[in-house]
Formats: C-alpha cells, sequence, structure tokens
C-alpha cells in the first residue's frame, strides 16, 4: 500500500499486484491504485477512522474519488455498503462518528469502508485482536462470506492460529520478517516441515490440559531486525540447531505440492518429527 512517508520507509525488493510493480508507481498511479485495486482492515479502525468526519462522509470520499459519484449516490452506495456487512441500523450509523460505535461495529464499518470500491485485493492486519472471542467469529465469518461473493483475495496478518484455521486457504508462517514455511492449511497443522512452525503449533494448550500442566514454550527471545544473524535467524532458539545452521541462510526448497521451507536439516526432520496429530 505505501502507506508510511517515503522518508521513514526502507524498501528493498520488488512488489507486484497482478502483474504490477507497486514500489514502481507514481503518486497518481498511486492514488488510484489505493482503494480501488487493493485495500486495507487496520488493526485499531479507532485510529484508522477520520474523528472529525463521520462513517459516512468517509465511505463516501473514496466512491467520488475512485468512481466519480455524486454525493447523493456516493451516500446510498456507502449505505449499501453498511447493509452488506450487517451492521445494524445502517441509516442512522452513516451519520455515526467512530467513536460513537462499538469496537466490533467499528470493525464492521472499517470492512465496509475498504471493500466499498470493490478491491481485488484486501490486506487485513489482525482484525480480531482488539475484540472479544464472539464477535471475532462474527468478523471471520463475514470476511469469508465477502471473499466468495466478490471473489476477492485477502491477506490476513494474525498472530492467532485458531483465526487463521477459521478464514486461511493457504498459510505463510514468518520469522524475523522472513517467510520460513509455506503451505495449505491443512498441510501446516499436520505436516508442518520447520521447526519454528512444529514448537509455535505445539505451544497451543491442548485438549485434556490440567491445572498445574506447564505449556510447551520456545526458549530465547527474537533476534534484533537491524542485525539479524549470518545463518537462520531461528537456529539460537531452535531444538534440532547444528553449527552449520548458523552460518549460512537455508535456502527455499519444496517440501511437497505447493509446500516450501526455508531450513537446512527439514528432511532429515521429517522422518523423525513427531506425530503430526499433536500439532492439530
Amino acid at each position: 500500500m505505501r502507506l508510511h512517508p517515503p522518508k521513514s520507509s526502507v524498501l528493498s525488493g520488488t512488489l507486484r499486484v497482478d502483474g504490477e510493480a507497486v514500489l514502481e508507481m507514481n503518486a497518481s498511479r498511486l492514488r488510484r491504485y489505493r482503494g480501488a485495486r487493493c485495500a486495507m482492515i487496520f488493526q485499531e479502525p479507532l485510529l484508522a477512522f477520520d474523528p472529525v468526519y463521520t462513517v459516512g462522509q468517509q465511505i463516501s470520499e473514496g466512491l467520488r474519488r475512485h468512481e466519480g459519484l455524486s454525493r447523493p449516490a456516493a451516500r446510498e452506495r456507502a449505505l449499501e455498503a453498511l447493509r452488506q456487512v450487517r451492521i445494524p441500523s445502517p441509516e442512522r450509523r452513516l451519520d455515526a462518528y467512530p467513536h460513537e460505535m462499538s469496537g466490533g461495529m467499528r470493525q464492521r464499518a472499517m470492512i465496509a469502508l475498504a471493500l466499498s470500491c470493490n478491491p481485488q485485493l484486501l490486506l487485513a492486519d489482525e482484525p480480531t485482536t482488539a475484540l472479544d472471542a464472539t464477535v471475532q467469529i462474527q468478523i471471520l465469518i463475514l470476511l469469508r462470506e465477502q471473499q466468495k461473493e466478490r471473489g476477492l483475495s485477502i491477506i490476513f496478518v494474525t498472530h492467532d492460529i485458531g483465526a487463521a484455521v477459521e478464514i486461511a486457504d493457504r498459510v505463510a508462517v514468518m520469522y524475523a520478517g522472513r517467510i520460513v514455511e509455506e503451505a495449505s492449511m491443512e498441510d501446516i497443522l499436520y505436516r508442518p516441515r520447520h521447526p519454528y512452525t512444529q514448537v509455535l503449533l505445539g505451544s497451543r494448550p491442548k485438549e485434556g490440559l490440567k491445572k498445574g500442566d506447564a505449556l510447551r514454550c520456545i526458549p530465547g527471545s527474537p533476534p534484533d531486525l537491524a542485525r539479524l544473524p549470518a545463518g537462520c535467524a531461528f537456529a539460537d532458539r531452535c531444538p534440532h540447531a547444528r553449527a552449520a545452521c548458523g552460518q549460512s541462510q537455508p535456502t527455499t526448497e519444496q517440501a511437497g505440492e505447493r509446500h516450501v521451507v526455508s531450513c537446512h536439516r527439514w528432511r532429515e526432520l521429517a522422518a523423525s518429527v513427531e506425530s503430526p496429530a499433536q500439532y492439530a
């Protein structure tokens, strides 16, 4: 999305959406791209919405800018957007300010804003983090429904494995800013190949956990992202690390159909890994 000011961002590599290089877009092209081609749901809607404009005004602004609608037409489309995300009393909420809504309702309004111009790609940055469990499920179901109805691609950023299970078809597991494993949700749950994925899944509470039972934890601390080691960033915390792991970056290898992993030892560990059922 390139939302950070250029002087405070360090960008390297390439980023393409449908073959188009986002990092090479000029200001005019970038304005057309945002909202209409790619949109974003922020983690905290109260901070993302402008507090001095109503929700309806903020949704209408994007519609007028991208689709050239008149004020009345944009307002009607904004109302329809609120209806689509099932906000109660949408006519009244259209003229409400963000602070007048509950957390779950603000997140629905944020989804309505993001989807109002029918983007092809939606970035969802921890959209359920600040919500209670019941509202989290409602938001996940809503996103799934909108994805199917619109043929929408969603990049869903989360630290909640349960949320990923509910919404994801494919999962990219990241550690220290790098993707260490990417596969289908089923393969990640039942056939994890990277040691980090394995210990991450193994650290969750299991059925039958009793009072006083210790949860499995990952020892050590994540590395300093400004001074990453020469080798595998997970080596210092990995229960299977060898000297070679800290000396060079592992290459990305095929571990199955549409399943890739970056680990020096994944092949030898795959044969000796504990029963996959423990991770599910």
